[in-house]
């Protein structure tokens, strides 16, 4: 058996046996044993090139004493570990709710899983949470009531609870609160409470908060809640009667989509609910007329909300009967052609530099070239993968995302809640949330169940029978900086 000696980076290996009975397989082995250098890694030089594992020994004259070179890197030694394994109910329920990927659900307190599924769809808006956060504990502004600045705290605190607990939390003090401030939601129906419609819950919740987040300095006129959810619009009235015309704006936390029998996509509701007739006294005419008013969005919010108006009042029953057809709605909706003319001229350039960086993202050329800077491209990303992820943080500079004044909307917005209705009747049934997480994973969160879903299962919750049907949707928009 010759003995040989391999130079192997900065190590020379002397006295290394050779068995030429056995494959070099085996003197890989051998190398492995003294290097660390797995077999596959090992590359040997010897006559006629590398040395393979079935070479035979005979025809490669390996001489005694020769000198071999082998190169390769060894795999790195495993170290116990320094702290053993822990177990995920071992963790703090902080960290409990960083590794499930989603905060925790809401008890029903009886026939309250219309206000549990609107606070899980609220509680998914970052830039809401913290408004909130910097709301005082004490010491309300003179123009709010009591109700309200206590309402508004018990969201605050029910926000965080949920953000720090990975099991159910019971919303017993918001609730209480709540019925303390309008009282509707605090019927009841032969000793127990009635279910209510889901939509004057976010309605109502949004009315106090758009109260208690504005800014008390009037020379700073800011208001968090129009700032997140408000739809500028402005509409053209019109008597064409009397040929009377005239224009007001108005501002809203939603838009309606409409539905009739000519109604299948979102889209198509959307443009009727921004159209509609009205019966006003005509000055002109000296008595009532029909006016129609025609309104285009003209300015975007950060969360679009949209209403499918499912539920109307059925004389016949004396109550809210349902609408199931079927309204397809998608995953990223574009309502650019619903904005004013005004509003349009300043989404071109946005819409450009947002077709051009998807563009870059499938290897396209751009149409025309960006003067945004490389630092510029990388917060653009940043601000796209919002469409990906929608827990991706947007408060500001603190938590390393582009300030919100430094960005522009495109006019495309990325679904991120559902909120569901199952049933036949809006003061009757079940309500359920579907929220997408930070990761881009959807929950459904099912009272004080968080139910994992598939993405493309959201998009199924489009009516049709009696399964859960979309009643509310989240949209948040895409932008781009400045």
């Amino acid at each position: 058996m010759p003995t040989v000696s391999v130079k192997w980076q900065k190590e020379l290996l002397s006295g290394v046996e050779i068995d030429t009975s056995q494959p070099p397989y085996v003197f890989k082995c051998q190398l492995f044993d003294l290097t660390g250098v797995p077999p596959e890694r090992q590359k040997i030089m010897v006559k006629g090139g590398l040395l393979k594992d079935d070479a035979d020994w005979s025809k490669l004259g390996v001489k005694e004493g020769q000198k071999l070179m082998m190169m390769g890197t060894a795999d790195e030694i495993v170290k116990a570990p320094e702290k053993g394994p822990v177990f995920m109910e071992d963790l703090p329920e902080e960290e409990q709710v960083v590794v499930a990927g989603h905060s925790a659900g809401l008890f029903n307190l009886g026939n309250t899983c219309y206000m549990n599924s609107t606070l899980q769809c609220l509680h998914s808006v970052p830039e809401l949470k913290s408004s909130l956060i910097k709301y005082p504990h004490s010491g309300r502004s003179n123009d709010l009531d009591q109700p309200s600045h206590l309402l508004t705290i018990a969201t605050r605190d029910l926000f965080s609870e949920l953000d720090k607990s990975v099991k159910a939390v019971a919303p017993m003090q918001f609730w209480t609160v709540l019925k303390k401030k309008y009282p509707q939601f605090g019927q009841l129906n032969n000793g127990a409470f009635m279910q209510q419609d889901a939509e004057e819950c976010w309605t109502q919740i949004l009315y106090t908060l758009s109260q208690s987040l504005k800014t008390p300095n009037p020379s700073e006129k800011l208001d968090a809640i129009k700032g997140l959810f408000g739809i500028e619009l402005v509409s053209r009235v019109h008597c064409a009667e009397s040929g009377e015309e005239s224009s007001e704006t108005e501002s809203v936390h939603s838009l309606k989509c409409h539905i009739s029998h000519e109604v299948n996509h979102l889209h198509e509701g959307l443009k009727h609910g921004l159209k509609s007739e009205l019966e006003k006294s005509s000055p002109s005419l000296g008595r009532s007329a029909i006016y129609v008013k025609d309104s285009r969005i003209n300015a975007l919010p950060r969360y679009l909300t949209v209403q499918f108006v499912r539920f109307f009042w059925k004389r016949e029953s004396n109550q809210k009967a349902k609408i199931l057809r079927k309204v397809d709605y998608p995953l990223e909706l574009d309502i650019y052609d619903l904005c004013s003319d005004d509003l349009r001229k300043s989404l071109e350039v946005p819409r450009q530099i947002l077709r051009d960086e998807e563009g870059k993202k499938l290897g396209l050329k751009p149409k025309v070239e960006s003067s945004i800077s490389s630092d510029n491209d990388v917060k653009m990303s940043d601000a796209e993968g919002s469409s990906k992820e929608s827990g991706e943080s947007s408060e500001g500079a603190s938590q390393g995302a582009v300030p919100d004044k430094e960005m522009q909307p495109t006019g495309v917005y990325d679904l991120v809640a559902v909120l569901t209705h199952k049933g036949r009747s809006a003061d009757s049934g079940h309500y359920v949330a579907w929220v997408k997480q930070e990761s881009g994973k959807w929950i459904q969160y099912d009272d004080d169940n968080p139910i994992p879903q598939r993405e493309e299962d959201i998009v199924k919750l489009s009516g049709g029978g009696d399964w859960h049907m979309a009643y509310i949707c989240m949209y948040k928009a895409r932008v781009v900086p400045k």
